[in-house]
């Protein structure tokens, strides 16, 4: 592979900026919230016909829960690369009626358009300029969507780690982080608190009720202290709730809580203080429920390789690259955990991903399109 041939690719999809901008137009009026199987599955078939339009050897795997899940590949066999994106957004069906898709300077504001339905457009126009310019590698190469990561891939994550691990690397078309690729991700743990007490009457038998809520209380304030910015740990507690009426001591209150940390070694730690956390009050009870939900991606040496080669294609295209890290997770965080080399952030340049604000910027398509592409024609 040479440094011309980055270039022509480039050229090629910067020549075809207008028409990646109405692909992804097209995706964002085919809403795709987790909880629609059947809008995500409309979306899927449109994607399927794409794919199958590419050369690809399209599979349609069928959840019934949540959408379908896609597979295409090209030269199967041993090793190669997976591109992993998801098809579902955190926006339900009707909402482009009131937030229609609209463009200002070089940004496109629209539903779903950053996270991560540009990152879907990144994907299939590199596969499509390496066809038109006659670059199409010849290693294995499998494009996997899913539809279900906004609420955690639980029903594709079988998929997701059998394509992980029948590959040398994985790309994922999450946006990056402020324009930088991500190479480190925060895992993520979840956690419920109950207090039991006694209930009893406010006025007339206080002394012997034993409050939740006051249990509650202690272990909040011992939950928070837990965070601990200077190794990047931090313990929300998010949600709490407890009693019946203002004149019952309450006998039950709950907090729920969510854990981030950017490694496991962090991670095992702050669980095992979880586990460890002991009842105030010496007549009340709490039950400690939860644990690590997604493990950290953590920027290991051949991540950190990975990037760097990404960041010299770029060079050679005139494209500045930048390395980046999150606390939120993502499907990568399932792969790189698996020990499969993972870069992350590959999708779509922009902000307010599940905001009403959401946009991509135009420009950063075609150039990310390029870099995965020369991407995909690296031996990795």
């Amino acid at each position: 592979m040479t440094a011309e041939d980055n270039r022509r690719i480039l050229a090629y999809l910067r020549a075809h900026a207008n028409e990646m901008v109405a692909d992804l137009k097209r995706l964002i009026t085919l809403e795709s919230p987790t909880s629609c199987k059947p809008a995500v599955d409309e979306l899927g078939a449109a994607l399927a016909a794409e794919l199958r339009g590419l050369g690809g050897a399209v599979e349609v795997i069928p959840k019934e829960a949540v959408g379908d899940v896609l597979r295409a590949r090209w030269n199967p066999g041993e090793g190669g690369i997976v591109i992993m994106s998801h098809m579902d957004t955190v926006w339900d069906v009707g909402t482009l009626a009131g937030r229609p898709t609209r463009i200002d300077g070089d940004r496109l504001y629209g539903v779903g358009a950053m996270d991560m339905k540009g990152g879907i457009v990144i994907a299939l126009w590199a596969l499509r300029a390496l066809r038109a310019l006659d670059l199409f590698p010849a290693q294995p190469i499998t494009y996997l969507l899913n539809s279900d990561e906004e609420t955690g891939s639980r029903h594709s994550a079988a998929e997701i780690e059998q394509e992980a691990l029948a590959h040398n690397v994985v790309f994922v078309t999450e946006p990056p982080q402020d324009g930088a690729y991500k190479t480190q991700r925060k895992g993520v743990s979840h956690y419920t608190i109950t207090a039991k007490g006694r209930a009893a009457h406010s006025g007339a038998d206080h002394e012997n009720g034993v409050n939740a809520i006051e249990e509650i209380a202690h272990q909040v304030i011992a939950v928070e202290a837990m965070t601990d910015y200077a190794i990047g740990t931090t313990a929300n507690v998010g949600v709490i709730s407890g009693g019946t009426r203002p004149n019952v001591v309450p006998a039950e209150a709950r907090v729920e809580i969510n854990v981030r940390a950017w490694t496991r070694v962090n991670q095992a730690a702050i669980h095992e203080q979880m586990m460890s956390l002991k009842a105030a009050h010496p007549e009340a009870e709490i039950i400690v429920e939860g644990g690590v939900g997604v493990p950290p991606m953590e920027r290991s040496p051949e991540i950190a390789a990975l990037f760097k080669r990404a960041q010299a294609l770029a060079a050679e295209m005139g494209i500045a690259l930048e390395e980046g890290r999150t606390g939120g997770g993502s499907d990568g965080n399932k792969t790189a955990a698996l020990g499969v080399p993972t870069l992350d952030g590959m999708g779509m340049v922009g902000e307010g991903g599940h905001a009403i604000n959401e946009y991509g910027e135009i420009s950063s398509l075609s150039e990310r399109a390029a870099i995965m592409a020369a991407m995909l024609r690296e031996t990795l």
